[in-house]
């Protein structure tokens, strides 16, 4: 298997390489290069009419255990823990792993912390480039992923700390962090990652259907800008609330209920803007694009903003 592993493990590369997701930061482009995805996910589920096919390593059916092979070097996501019917758990998509792990903007010897272990892979990634297993941190509220995740990190050559606990908390046993990425949709920025990470620092993190990067000033202060990329998450595990549960666009034109720009900014103006009040906004400002957003976080709370923070496009963001 490992020769084939390797073939489909560059194909891979080449793909993400494609989509310009290493354009950033190249130096990804070797640890996607050097980890190899299949450990992470020894089985996994896709959708089939009724539910759900699971694909797994060990199946006796040479033709299966190809199929599972081939789909775990897919450029897509992979559901790796249900529940009921419900999706707990993904090994996200490569390309926009590779996306979220460049906007981080990690350098040697920063110290990272990871929302949400998931299969692990990420993890691995992180310690691959940062050439140090004890700088990364993953925690997972589930104990049969962080569980799992071990023994995949193990298989791959890998011992980072993983934590089973609330990632709302973050880890304050292992923190000053450098960087904090999260890979679970947030409906508000804990303040517990701003105190755990270090003046200067990064925190990366999937926002309202997209991946807001905020710049840390200190225990009480973040603000930073969308990237350009839209993304969908697995909710943050207790949250009250989610992006998910969005205005209804109903009436607007057509041009405006089937787009993911104008559902973005519907997600971040929910409770403010009514949605014809934001398709108002959204027309008179040309049709923003992601990257003209932004968030602030701070003592009077999250703050979503279009331009300028202290512009007059800002809407207050309701608490968790």
């Amino acid at each position: 298997m490992s020769g084939q592993d390797r073939e489909l493990r560059a194909a891979l590369v080449r793909e993400i390489g494609a989509s310009g997701a290493f354009d950033a930061d190249p130096v990804w482009r070797e640890a996607f290069a050097a980890v190899p995805r299949h450990l992470f996910v020894p089985y996994y589920y896709v959708g089939v009419v009724g539910g759900y096919e699971r694909r797994w390593g060990e199946n006796p059916d040479p033709g299966a255990r190809e199929r599972w092979l081939r789909g775990a070097y897919e450029d897509t996501p992979l559901a790796i823990r249900l529940r009921d019917g419900e999706l707990l758990s993904s090994s996200s998509q490569p390309s926009l792993m590779a996306l979220m792990l460049a906007g981080l903007e990690v350098r040697e010897g920063q110290s990272v912390l990871e929302i949400g272990t998931g299969s692990g892979y990420n993890a691995a990634l992180l310690a691959h480039r940062l050439g140090d297993d004890d700088l990364v941190t993953t925690v997972d509220l589930d104990p049969d992923i962080t569980e799992s995740a071990t023994r995949h990190l193990a298989a791959a050559g890998h011992r980072p700390a993983v934590v089973t606990g609330d990632g709302a908390r973050g880890v304050p046993a292992r923190a000053p962090f450098d960087r904090i990425i999260a890979t679970c949709a947030l409906p508000s920025v804990p303040r517990a990652w701003l105190a755990q990470c270090r003046p200067g620092g990064r925190i990366l993190a999937p926002f309202a259907t997209g991946l807001v990067a905020l710049t840390v000033r200190d225990a009480r202060h973040a603000e930073g800008r969308f990237l350009h990329t839209p993304a969908y998450f697995v909710p943050l595990r207790g949250a009250s609330r989610s992006w998910q549960e969005q205005p209804d666009p109903e009436g607007l034109p057509v041009t405006a209920r089937g787009s993911d720009l104008f559902r973005f900014l519907l997600a971040l103006t929910a409770g403010a803007l009514a949605p014809r009040e934001a398709y108002d906004l959204w027309e008179r400002e040309g049709r923003p694009q992601r990257e003209r957003y932004g968030l602030t976080v701070d003592a009077e709370g999250d703050r979503a903003w279009l331009d300028d923070p202290g512009g007059p496009h800002a809407w207050p963001l309701p608490a968790a």
